[in-house]
């Protein structure tokens, strides 16, 4: 039997699967591991958990060990380099007149290179730029393009709702979201109500959309007509939440129902009402086109027999 841990390296970040080795560890724990990007310092979200040997995914790497004082040193000081980075990144970027926006500088943990998140309309030339870098800080320099909403997970901060940023504080994914989930919620379609720091869809939109399709599925859709005992009308309103449809009846008057006492057969469509005006024709002329340049011209015969003459 192996042991696994789930780790991540930044908050509300990927997981990724470990053994745990010889390693005494336990969620919490700082560990250091061996990742594609060199050796890496990590938390442990998750574990151990005793899986049997077959079913380990290959090419999964151990834990080498718990992170000591000198670790977390090195993780201050890259902080600070960071920091320095962004700084200096930002005074470049200035005065090359570039059009992107700096998020974020991440050094890995060994200090072979630094990675710098940027955010732009289109393609960036920062070749120049990655050489006044490269001479300051005499290291790899990897400049990463990103989204708006990996950018809003990145640099964090405080949603519409007062909270924090779900991306920055525990969403490790993002689902897709549509105008369809704030719909089937009747929330209003306002860009500004709707549309989170990125700019994008909300990503709570999605938390409650399932739940408003299962509670809608036995619900009438407005408009439709229902006859319920002794009520008879229209769907005017629909309140998902609380199962209940409000009718209008023939006398203009409002009856609230459950949804619970309107059997599908008593849900018919609204009758509608036949078009007036518009498209009446009167006597024998029914169903011939009527008015100037609908009706076909005649051609005069000496025009169609010349027409039917080959040129000799």
């Amino acid at each position: 039997m192996a042991k696994i841990v789930r780790i991540q390296f930044t908050t509300a970040g990927k997981l990724y699967d470990f053994t745990a080795g010889k390693a005494n560890v336990k969620a919490g724990d700082r560990v250091i591991v061996e990742t594609e990007r060199g050796k890496s310092i990590g938390q442990v979200v998750a574990g151990p958990i005793e899986v049997d040997d077959a079913l380990v995914p290959e090419g999964t790497k151990p834990v080498q060990r718990l992170a000591e004082l000198a670790d977390l040193a090195t993780l201050a000081a890259n902080t600070a380099k960071e920091k320095e980075a962004h700084k200096f990144c930002l005074a470049r970027i200035k005065e090359r007149n570039m059009d992107m926006k700096l998020v974020k500088v991440e050094y890995l943990f060994d200090g072979s290179k630094a990675i710098f998140y940027f955010t732009a309309d289109g393609r960036v030339d920062f070749r120049e730029l990655v050489k006044d870098l490269a001479h300051a800080f005499h290291t790899r320099i990897e400049m990463r393009q990103i989204g708006v909403r990996d950018e809003s997970k990145m640099v964090g901060g405080i949603g519409i709702c007062g909270r924090e940023l779900c991306c920055s504080s525990y969403l490790r994914e993002f689902e897709p979201v549509s105008v369809k989930m704030a719909k089937e919620q009747n929330l209003a379609l306002n860009p500004s109500k709707i549309s989170g720091q990125c700019g994008r869809l909300l990503c709570c939109l999605s938390y409650e959309f399932d739940t408003y399709c299962s509670l809608r599925k036995g619900l009438p859709k407005c408009g439709k007509r229902v006859q319920c005992g002794c009520h008879d009308g229209e769907v005017v309103k629909v309140n998902v939440l609380e199962q209940t449809v409000t009718l209008k009846t023939a006398d203009d008057s409002l009856v609230t129902l459950k949804g619970e006492d309107i059997a599908p057969e008593n849900i018919s469509d609204r009758v509608k009402k036949p078009p007036q005006g518009k498209g009446e024709q009167q006597g024998g002329d029914k169903g011939k086109p009527q008015g100037p340049g609908k009706q076909r011209r005649n051609r005069p015969v000496d025009v169609k027999e010349r027409k039917k003459e080959k040129p000799q």
